[in-house]
């Protein structure tokens, strides 16, 4: 016997955006970044090798070397110290990184609407923020929302992996924001929240 009763999924709960679809939250066991850097090597080496593929363009505002290393020993292409002094160049990329807050005088907002503007349609920027403040990364999301950038997932970055047993913990140090440049969003059609 077939039952033909049909019941929808549960509604998700937690920390969902309404209108939304729940964004998957991944954890990174990778060190965390010395004073003054947005990343260590290893966040690096994950970020190139998991949002681009060979000869992909990424545009490096990170502070450290760690992203340029990573980009060059992956063979990737980026405008690396140009890009950190205000010069992004026409080609659109497929990545761009940035720790936060930024370093200009441009709002989140207009900061966003130039990441737009700089990706290909489905291209990513990635943005490390520093663990522990829990209204920051809203802002952040609220703001590329505004441009049209899609928040597609989180990731946590702890210094080690979560430890089973009744009392499991991370040692949390870095939030990375994923945004995206939709292949169907248009600037400014993520809404006004």
């Amino acid at each position: 016997m077939t039952d033909t009763n049909r019941y929808s999924a549960p509604l998700p709960v937690g920390d969902v955006v309404p209108g939304d679809p729940p964004v998957p939250i991944t954890v990174w066991p990778v060190p965390a970044p010395q004073p003054g850097e947005t990343m260590s090597n290893a966040m690096g080496v994950r970020l190139v090798h998991n949002l681009t593929h060979p000869s992909d363009l990424i545009i490096d505002l990170a502070d450290g070397p760690q992203l340029a290393c990573a980009i060059i020993a992956a063979h990737r292409r980026s405008h690396l110290q140009a890009a950190r002094q205000g010069e992004w160049g026409p080609e659109a990329a497929t990545l761009i990184v940035t720790g936060w807050p930024v370093d200009n005088t441009a709002s989140p907002v207009e900061f966003f609407g130039r990441c737009h503007a700089s990706l290909v349609p489905g291209g990513c920027v990635a943005v490390l923020l520093p663990h522990g403040d829990v209204v920051l990364p809203v802002d952040v999301v609220l703001a590329a929302k505004r441009v049209g950038l899609a928040y597609l997932q989180h990731v946590v970055a702890a210094d080690r992996p979560p430890r089973r047993g009744p009392h499991a913990q991370l040692d949390i140090h870095t939030d990375v924001l994923i945004l995206t440049r939709s292949h169907h969003a248009q600037a400014g059609g993520g809404g006004d929240a």
